[in-house]
């Protein structure tokens, strides 16, 4: 069961750093739920500090996350259209076979959704896809550093209790 739990957890970690970009995947809920099954084996020690501060910091990942692109949307004159566009080309471009396709995506989504049913003109449409796409970033940028600092935490405690050699 322990390896189970273990394979489980580390796929949960990994899964959630690709899960950073995509908002399908919640990425630090994914590695918070692998660093979870990690301390559930019988070989790593319970360290509920970590386990809590990582659920806080995931817990306030989440809300960021829904208001980080809204605001970018809002500073640059936007609307809820774009905020929408944003997620649909995300998830469309991410099918693109181009490279950073979901990133291209998320832009082109935001500019479809200001002109089309945010009924604004080609030049504050561009403005406010160019301020949702930020907000996007910087919205992944700050789940997939705290996916990364959840794999290493994963992989630093696995390290320290050899729970790959016990189990």
């Amino acid at each position: 069961m322990d390896f189970l739990l273990f394979i489980l957890g580390f796929v949960c970690v990994v899964v959630g750093v690709f899960g950073s970009f995509l908002p399908v995947l919640p990425g630090p809920t994914l590695g918070w739920v692998g660093l979870l099954l990690l301390y559930l084996t019988n070989v790593v020690p319970n360290n509920y500090w970590v386990l809590g501060i990582t659920l806080l910091i995931t817990l306030i990942s989440m809300v960021l996350d829904y208001v980080i692109p809204a605001k970018g949307t809002k500073k640059f004159g936007g609307s809820k259209f774009g905020v929408w566009g944003t997620n649909i080309g995300m998830i469309v471009g991410f099918f693109i076979p181009v490279p950073f396709g979901f990133v291209i995506g998320a832009f082109v989504g935001a500019l479809v959704g200001e002109l089309f049913f945010g009924e604004q003109n080609h030049k504050t449409a561009l403005k406010s896809a160019t301020g949702s796409f930020l907000g996007f970033l910087a919205s992944s940028f700050i789940k997939f550093f705290i996916s990364i600092i959840f794999l290493g935490i994963f992989v630093c405690v696995a390290w320290q209790n050899r729970a790959l050699f016990t189990i």
